[in-house]
């Protein structure tokens, strides 16, 4: 269900949606239509999160004062909220900070990986971190590396973020694939849908095939599946996102769904509670 038709079935749905959030899945029930059932109380395997890149001119604690607000309780940590170099102690000190907002940072990422050495230096901070999830962009050259670092760290999911039509490596999951599937299990891909959309991909299909190399997703939506489409809020765009959560619990999908909200990014709060209303009442259709 695209987010125009879901508004059409009511004045009600729309304004709440517009406000951040369904609260009631009894509102939602009598907004649809009599043919879509709701889920109250479904225990879905994968939990909403947020990637830290939405929160890229914004510090740490408003970052997470947001997120609470949202009752969001993941973060995939950027290094601009965490640097590489960080201490233990500081390491140390953002966890307590995350934890008095109810926040999780549960991967660090994407980190751009040119060298050995910066490869290294990735590996080796996700772990001080105590993370399992790794999100990269790593250069061609280096992936037989990255498959080596893979037996020195048997906790991580190496996720390879896809960039669409942007950058000349990684556009789409097909091509992420192809390159991995030979690799290590454990190295697999950052599902950005709506990059993956915008290099003439499709999305909901692209889970599906290569579920079993899906360690993470970046959640946005986008304007046209083109170089030229452009992010907006979630439900204005191109992708079907109840096609997708149905996509997710068909594979059994039990990673995180990070929204990463790349529009008006000086002033991005309404976009991202839209975002995350919109998102979780379409959680609730089943």
């Amino acid at each position: 269900m695209k987010r125009r038709e879901f508004l059409k079935t009511s004045v009600a749905g729309s304004a709440l949606v517009m406000a951040g959030g369904i609260g009631s899945t009894g509102l939602l029930a009598s907004a649809c239509s009599p043919k879509i059932k709701t889920v109250k109380d479904r225990k879905d395997p994968f939990q909403l999160s947020c990637a830290g890149y939405t929160f890229a001119r914004f510090d740490i604690d408003t970052t997470l004062k947001t997120l609470q607000q949202l009752d969001i309780h993941y973060l995939c940590i950027k290094d601009f909220h965490l640097p590489l170099d960080a201490t233990d102690e500081q390491i140390a000190a953002f966890h307590a900070k995350c934890a008095e907002y109810g926040v999780t940072g549960y991967g660090v990422g994407p980190i751009y990986m040119k060298s050995e050495e910066e490869t290294d230096q990735a590996f080796a901070y996700a772990r001080r971190v105590g993370v399992n999830v790794l999100v990269g962009v790593p250069d061609y050259e280096i992936l037989p590396y990255v498959d080596k670092k893979m037996e020195e760290y048997p906790e991580i999911y190496y996720a390879i973020h896809l960039h669409g039509p942007d950058i000349d490596i990684f556009q789409n999951a097909p091509v992420t694939w192809n390159k991995v599937k030979d690799l290590n299990p454990r190295i697999g891909m950052c599902l950005d849908i709506g990059h993956d959309l915008r290099d003439g991909c499709d999305p909901v299909a692209d889970l599906l095939n290569y579920h079993t190399r899906v360690f993470d997703m970046h959640i946005k939506d986008v304007t046209d599946s083109t170089k030229e489409g452009h992010a907006i809020e979630l439900g204005r765009g191109k992708i079907d996102f109840v096609a997708l959560f149905d996509a997710m619990r068909k594979v059994g999908y039990s990673g995180k769904c990070s929204l990463e909200y790349e529009k008006d990014m000086d002033n991005p709060f309404m976009g991202i509670a839209e975002s995350f209303g919109y998102l979780k009442a379409i959680s609730h259709i089943g």
